[in-house]
């Protein structure tokens, strides 16, 4: 599965709880190594509270990257790690953690201009792949996982998640292939009726 652009991966503003899941949503990945997941992590981020911004400064000494910005000390994999981010927005300070490849000097700059580019917008959009990213990160992991030997040579190791059939029962289907009905069945309510916003 080969993704990096930058990306939003969660709508809203992100609890403790939904945070610290969101740190490793690719937690289940086949053939997990430490060193192989520099292209599923670096580009992805999210919005945080205030308060949880604050507690990431404080469990390590961070790496100070620039104004309003920090890294983690611990990297994710290879040169990824988090990155949290205070970027002033239509007036108000908000909080956001993105993984970075800090290989790449310039990562943590592009990644912030494209936040506040993508917070920025007038009308509250999501594109599909924002709403099948947030699908990903609000399933359970219980409910979510990779396409394993059953499935066609070239759909495994794709992501699949659960989705309910009726009569049938409830089906692994892979994420890339939801309808626009499964998926607006799978989002919260108040994500549901969004307009589509055109891909940056």
């Amino acid at each position: 599965m080969t993704v990096s652009p930058i990306r939003k991966v969660f709508q809203g503003v992100a609890d403790r709880r939904q945070m610290f899941a969101m740190f490793d949503r690719h937690a289940q990945r086949p053939d997990r190594r430490p060193d192989d997941g520099r292209s599923l992590y670096a580009g992805e981020w999210f919005e945080i509270g205030q308060a949880e911004h604050d507690y990431m400064f404080e469990v390590l000494p961070p790496v100070c990257l620039a104004v309003d910005m920090f890294a983690m000390r611990e990297f994710l994999t290879r040169s990824v790690t988090s990155v949290f981010f205070t970027s002033w927005i239509d007036g108000r300070a908000r909080y956001f953690h993105g993984y970075c490849d800090l290989a790449d000097i310039n990562s943590g700059r592009r990644m912030r201009e494209a936040i506040v580019e993508r917070e920025s917008r007038p009308v509250r959009a999501m594109t599909r792949q924002e709403r099948l990213e947030h699908i990903w990160s609000s399933t359970h992991d219980d409910y979510r996982g990779y396409a394993g030997e059953r499935w066609p040579a070239p759909d495994r190791g794709k992501r699949t998640v659960m989705v309910y059939g009726g009569q049938h029962g409830s089906t692994s289907k892979l994420l890339d292939g939801l309808t626009d009905r499964e998926i607006s069945e799978k989002l919260p309510v108040h994500l549901r009726y969004l307009p589509d916003a055109i891909a940056a």
